[in-house]
């Protein structure tokens, strides 16, 4: 017997499953749309104080995903998987290898990436092969919320124990916090918090991250460095570059946002072109490029004047800004390098082991291989 409500939550549910457990079905099946994350929950209250074994309760929509991937968590018999067939399903392969279903349990550790969208993210593939790879009873899972209040009551009731945060939660999240390293502090934004006793601690993974492929190909020091946009990922940026002793440029559409991200390196903001002959580096930080809109660029045509172009989207692999660039004489880097960098940090600082990189690596090319990706952003 089931009741299928493809706009929320109803006000009488409670007493819906009731009346359907009463009639003596089998199975009752409920299937509700989050509209946030903690619509959720209200799957779980279900689950308690009716001598119902048969039910099904799951969630629609992309801040419901969770319950299709973690049943046994809403007291659900069984689960679905598919390739687009209803909203918030997944294909029976990310099911099974991505998430790791089988060797899932109560016992399990719940970590994931909370954000919106989430679709895009590369994050659980990588993770969940980190944690497969050290043999840890743990998973990730994509947490799209609809703001960060609604991931603290979400991430109680279920005792989350880590995530990354994306956009837009990376400066939001911040008067939630009750400990937070002196980077993330100086960068104002964080992407990666934990829980504690004394509370949720945030530390920011993002400078590390984005320096490490990029020290290996230029001497910061005195470099020109245009950062392209204005958002926490920018900011993490500036700061690093700073911190290498560039001279940072914020180039965004919003003037006053540019020079308020400018300020946190004593830096200049300007609007979007940035002049020609003015950088050395380039960095693009918005998403303007991510598939399906591959043929965009923040700098369409140009010119590329400086010495090196990095691009933090990663889907597709060799974008449009990338493209151009090395066709204009100038070295170029990806965002899965850091990506991947800034990921094998957080999962060390979560578990206290030595990420598998590699593992982490050949996770994201493989769920990139598949297509399964939309759009992008500073992930994780």
């Amino acid at each position: 017997l089931s009741l299928h409500d493809f706009e929320g939550v109803p006000r009488t549910l409670s007493d819906q499953y009731r009346a359907m457990c009463a009639t003596g079905a089998s199975v009752v099946k409920i299937a509700i749309y989050a509209n946030r994350l903690s619509d959720t929950l209200a799957l779980r209250e279900l689950a308690t104080g009716t001598g119902q074994e048969g039910r099904v309760l799951l969630a629609m929509g992309p801040s419901g995903v969770v319950s299709r991937l973690l049943p046994d968590r809403f007291g659900s018999s069984w689960t679905y998987v598919g390739e687009g067939v209803a909203p918030g399903q997944v294909s029976l392969q990310e099911f099974l290898v991505d998430f790791r279903a089988r060797r899932v349990s109560e016992k399990t550790a719940l970590y994931g990436v909370i954000g919106s969208p989430l679709a895009h993210s590369l994050s659980p593939s990588m993770h969940n092969a980190g944690f497969a790879a050290m043999k840890q009873d743990a998973v990730y899972v994509p947490l799209e919320a609809a703001d960060v209040d609604d991931f603290w009551t979400f991430g109680a009731e279920m005792k989350v124990q880590g995530v990354s945060v994306t956009a837009p939660f990376k400066e939001q999240i911040l008067p939630g916090l009750t400990q937070l390293d002196s980077l993330a502090r100086r960068v104002g934004a964080v992407n990666t918090v934990r829980a504690t006793r004394e509370g949720w601690k945030g530390i920011n993974t993002d400078v590390p991250g984005f320096l490490e492929p990029l020290v290996k190909r230029l001497v910061l020091k005195g470099t020109r460095a245009t950062v392209l946009g204005a958002g926490g990922a920018a900011r993490a940026v500036a700061v690093a570059l700073a911190s290498e002793g560039a001279l940072v440029s914020v180039s965004a559409r919003n003037l006053k946002q540019a020079c308020e991200v400018a300020e946190l390196v004593s830096g200049e903001g300007v609007l979007i072109p940035p002049a020609p002959d003015s950088w050395d580096l380039l960095v693009n930080t918005t998403p303007v490029g991510t598939f399906p809109g591959a043929e965009s660029s923040p700098l369409p045509g140009g010119p590329f004047q400086g010495d090196v172009v990095y691009d933090l989207v990663y889907n597709p692999l060799m974008t449009r800004l990338r493209r151009e660039a090395e066709f204009s004489g100038c070295d170029t880097i990806g965002g899965l390098e850091m990506l991947v960098a800034q990921a094998v940090r957080q999962f060390e600082w979560w578990t206290g082991l030595e990420a598998p990189i590699d593992e982490f690596r050949k996770a994201a090319k493989r769920a990139l291989s598949r297509g399964q990706l939309h759009t992008s952003d500073d992930d994780a």
